[in-house]
């Protein structure tokens, strides 16, 4: 943390993506709609040699948008509601688009890997959940051993209700945690008692999830390097297969809720790195492998292994186990990959509903990637990924001298190299320990929309 000077900070912590995808979403157009989406879907099923049911996997997420109260930090999709009954309505809607892709791809699709995220899933009361599954099972194949994942709000769930999860088929949990300082939680609206999260992950235990996973925010306001370390302390108490530790992103131009949180209570530059450099020195001392950015694994967790064997991806959910697969995307706001393209649904629930009632799937934008697109795509994975990238796989993968196609950004990455970011040899380059605190600046290196683009205000800060 030592080495973090307040020069490096002046330079690297700047806004920029946290690529979950690349392009980012920002990029996306509105000249891609319904109809080039479809023609992706229908390439996936021509693509598979003995019809559908032997395609690759695929990924699915679900987005729920309903939650009972607001969270002032928040920047998902979400829509504020005490009126349970708009549930049933959306699965209705949920059900129409579920429909409307199989015609175009194909019913049966193997599906090795299931997303419910929000917003707040377990808004949905466990019939709703029931017919949910019910719904996806119908139309798709859910094979055995995937991972089937839902995020959950712990004061919205009981001991029963995780009996319910478990008897539906989920087999991984994702706990909103956030801070347990109770000081912090009550400046974001979000106030969970500790031992509440601790007698339902004890619950989830004895229930025989496969995984359970807590999500952690450094940067909330009335947060402290102090004050994290004792959360710190309690998660690794906790010890969860799991940890999503995010970087808060302060931008209530772009978020209405946000306008509510004090911006004189929110910790500076500093003392984020104490708390990301806690983090990190908290979990790797307990036992946990730093997988990414944002993740840290119990080392017999997929995710740390996939992060050892060189398989580790990154979608729009953060850090996963499966390879390169498409995502379908179901739901308002939600983002899907097919093939080499992105798509985003409309992200209200009225366009979503007007363009479910003309029978059309809900696609309002999307990309269709360029060849420089995919190669700069698999640089900036491999960057997020593992850290590293060496030239001659992507030189063979791509037909590409590497050195020559990046002429510039390998000039940049030698400025880097000069501040201790990364290291330059002859088979390729590798983030160092410091650079680990700024790989979102080395990847942004390599995105060329970035580069010509200088309005970054939309995004958060490095740090």
């Amino acid at each position: 943390m030592t080495a973090v000077t307040p020069e490096l900070l002046s330079r690297f912590d700047i806004p920029g993506p946290r690529y979950t995808s690349f392009p980012t979403a920002d990029r996306f157009v509105e000249a891609f709609g319904t109809e080039d989406y479809i023609l992706a879907l229908q390439q996936r099923k021509a693509q598979a040699p003995f019809g559908a049911t032997r395609a690759l996997p695929l990924s699915l997420y679900v987005h729920v948008p309903f939650c009972d109260s607001l969270c002032y930090y928040c920047a998902c999709n979400k829509i504020i509601t005490k009126h349970h009954e708009k549930a049933a309505e959306y699965l209705d809607y949920l059900a129409r688009e579920v429909d409307l892709h199989t015609r175009h791809c194909g019913r049966g699709q193997p599906v090795s890997q299931l997303h419910l995220g929000g917003g707040t899933p377990t808004f949905f009361s466990d019939d709703e959940l029931r017919r949910l599954m019910e719904l996806l099972r119908g139309h798709f194949r859910l094979e055995a051993g995937g991972e089937y994942s839902i995020e959950v709000d712990p004061r919205t769930v009981s001991n029963e209700r995780l009996a319910a999860l478990k008897a539906l088929g989920f087999n991984r949990l994702s706990f909103g945690v956030q801070d347990f300082d109770p000081e912090v939680q009550q400046a974001v609206h979000r106030v969970q008692p500790a031992e509440q999260v601790f007698a339902l992950v004890q619950e989830a235990r004895r229930l025989g999830f496969a995984s359970i996973n807590v999500d952690l925010i450094y940067g909330l306001p009335r947060q402290s390097s102090e004050s994290f370390a004792r959360t710190l302390e309690q998660v690794n108490a906790l010890r969860p297969d799991r940890i999503a530790l995010y970087a808060y992103a302060h931008l209530p131009e772009r978020f209405k809720p946000q306008r509510r949180i004090v911006s004189a209570e929110l910790p500076q530059g500093a003392d984020k790195i104490r708390m990301l450099s806690g983090a990190i020195e908290a979990f790797m001392g307990a036992g946990y492998c730093y997988v990414g950015m944002d993740h840290f694994a119990l080392p017999e967790d997929p995710l740390a292994v996939a992060k050892r064997q060189g398989r580790l991806h990154r979608n729009f959910q953060g850090y996963s186990t499966q390879p390169d697969c498409d995502l379908i995307a179901l739901g308002v706001s939600a983002i899907g990959k097919v093939g080499a393209t992105y798509s985003q649904n409309a992200k209200t629930l009225e366009e979503y509903y007007d363009a479910l009632d003309s029978g059309q799937l809900p696609v309002v934008r999307g990309l269709a990637l360029s060849r420089d697109d995919l190669v700069r795509r698999a640089v900036i994975m491999s960057i997020m990924c593992q850290g590293a990238v060496l030239f001659e796989p992507m030189e063979q993968a791509w037909l590409l001298n590497f050195r020559e196609y990046f002429a510039a950004e390998m000039q940049a990455l030698k400025e880097m190299e000069g501040n201790g970011l990364v290291e330059l040899g002859e088979e390729g380059f590798q983030v160092t320990a410091l650079g680990w605190f700024f790989v979102r600046a080395v990847a942004m290196l390599f995105d060329r929309y970035l580069q010509a683009d200088r309005n970054r205000a939309r995004f958060s800060r490095i740090i």
